[in-house]
């Protein structure tokens, strides 16, 4: 498998005020509740990195509407549930970055936490902490043989043939994070679904707390592989430290929403990433390999 990435970025965008042709996350059995676009889940091993290298407040958990009797009620939503305990994923928090994909003009949209407005490549690219996910995407899509990301561009923005290279599935392809034995690897069970209240309603909203977050977040990291097993004093050490992570992350996000426009509003002023993000600490990004 083969992408082109540079001046694209679409897998990390929300680019739907850009013309992004549908929102299949909203659709089927499963819906997502929040939403954000084309959430990359993670693994509890990746999860469990993150938290140690103090960046659990770069996660954000996804819970989903379903239909039929596996749900629970919270907040007034179905909440896709196992028992009474809702199940969710964990993948990584956006901000409203100062973009300009597909050779347009700069305007705001929801980017990826980690990827650098500027250059559109991801400041943690071929390092421990890139998800697995991302480093073989569109490999489910292909193994599916649903539409990538890479093709919606294409379509979209003229540019046939220049961002997927070619349709070959990796061979290390991760299992599917909704499939069968996902339970405690990438699909996480709350063990505390009457102390939600409130939570789900914030998280559906886009207003979600760090003590929210780090509810989910704790969780997923106390999770056991292949049960809906959670580990009580795992539980509460793995979310005292999401709740004390202090990352360059969540303080560039509070900056980027101060200053941002509408979604697909042009960019007529706006700090520079090296300022909001660089000078917290977040690592530059490495140049495209020829």
């Amino acid at each position: 498998m083969e992408v082109n990435c540079e001046g694209c970025a679409g897998c990390c965008l929300d680019w739907r005020p850009l013309g992004a042709p549908d929102d299949r996350e909203r659709e089927g059995r499963y819906r997502a509740l929040d939403d954000t676009y084309h959430l990359v889940p993670l693994s509890r091993d990746e999860i469990r990195a993150f938290v140690d290298d103090g960046l659990g407040d770069a996660l954000v958990p996804r819970l989903f509407a379903a239909d039929g009797e596996r749900t629970t009620r919270i907040d007034g939503h179905d909440v896709a549930a196992i028992g009474d305990r809702p199940a969710f994923l964990v993948g990584l928090r956006k901000s409203t970055k100062p973009v300009a994909p597909f050779g347009g003009d700069r305007v705001w949209l929801d980017a990826c936490g980690f990827l650098d407005p500027d250059t559109l490549r991801c400041r943690i690219h071929d390092t421990d902490r890139y998800p697995e996910r991302c480093r073989t995407y569109p490999g489910h899509n292909l193994e599916l043989d649903a539409d990538t990301e890479c093709e919606r561009v294409e379509r979209v923005h003229g540019e046939s043939g220049e961002r997927l290279r070619d349709d070959t599935v990796p061979a290390d392809l991760p299992p599917p994070p909704l499939g069968q034995g996902a339970l405690g690897s990438t699909v996480f069970l709350h063990p505390d679904p009457d102390g939600l209240g409130g939570a789900v309603a914030r998280l559906v909203a886009g207003e979600s707390t760090p003590e929210d977050r780090a509810a989910f977040v704790a969780a997923a990291a106390a999770s056991a592989p292949g049960t809906g097993a959670v580990n009580d004093d795992r539980y509460e050490r793995e979310r005292e430290r999401v709740l004390a992570a202090d990352s360059w992350v969540s303080a560039a996000d509070t900056e980027w929403r101060a200053a941002a426009g509408g979604p697909g509003e042009s960019v007529t002023d706006a700090p520079d990433a090296t300022s909001v993000e660089e000078t917290r600490g977040a690592p530059p990004t490495d140049e495209w390999d020829d």
